[in-house]
């Protein structure tokens, strides 16, 4: 299974020990017309929005004059409808508060949700651009499969440290929707191969 993980997260594969740093659950095969299906799988939503922090830093070299990344993601206690602020600022750095992001988590993400969470230190993977000259957040998500394939076509992502009451919560969803990839038939040799084969190994 960590060779085909491996091949799906290109060149930023990382070995990851599968399951090996948190203990996961796992649900038993339930019926699809099972009245206890809904009752047992998490929300796919988070359970508190998320507030997002850009930092930029100041350079001074002939290269670049700053350098945007994402700096954390921290509990959103903003009021609802509250804009982007700045939460510190001087004469190198520069960190800006982005509210108002849910966490949604998707069923066929289930194995990149694990490996994240089994990481040994799990992540929030931040996709952001360049908008009126402020590195500015646009999707976040806790796959780590889906974190490579956005690093894969060179957007700008940041990997900043999941809050530690997430991973449970992650876990158990993907834990419910993970369904591993059935292992392949191997062919067996028809009698006509068999006896070339027996012919060969008797010259």
């Amino acid at each position: 299974m960590a060779n085909v993980a491996a091949q799906r997260q290109g060149k930023h594969f990382l070995q990851i020990k599968y399951l090996g740093a948190f203990p996961v659950a796992w649900p038993q095969r339930l019926a699809h017309n099972s009245p206890t299906m809904d009752a047992a799988t998490p929300s796919r939503l988070a359970p508190y929005s998320i507030a997002v922090i850009m930092e930029r830093v100041r350079l001074t070299n002939r290269w670049a004059t700053e350098r945007w990344e994402a700096k954390g993601v921290v509990r959103d206690v903003t009021p609802s409808g509250s804009g982007e602020r700045v939460i510190v600022q001087d004469e190198r750095i520069t960190q800006i508060l982005f509210p108002g992001f849910v966490l949604k988590l998707h069923p066929d993400e289930a194995e990149g949700y694990l490996y994240n969470v089994t990481s040994p230190e799990p992540k929030v993977f931040v996709m952001w651009r360049m908008r009126d000259e402020i590195a500015r957040p646009e999707l976040l998500s806790v796959s780590y499969h889906e974190g490579a394939r956005w690093m894969d076509t060179e957007a700008n992502v940041g990997g900043v440290a999941l809050p530690p009451d997430l991973p449970p919560w992650i876990a158990a969803y993907a834990a419910a929707h993970y369904k591993p990839e059935p292992k392949k038939k191997v062919r067996n040799a028809s009698r006509k191969d068999e006896g070339v084969a027996s012919r060969r190994g008797s010259d």
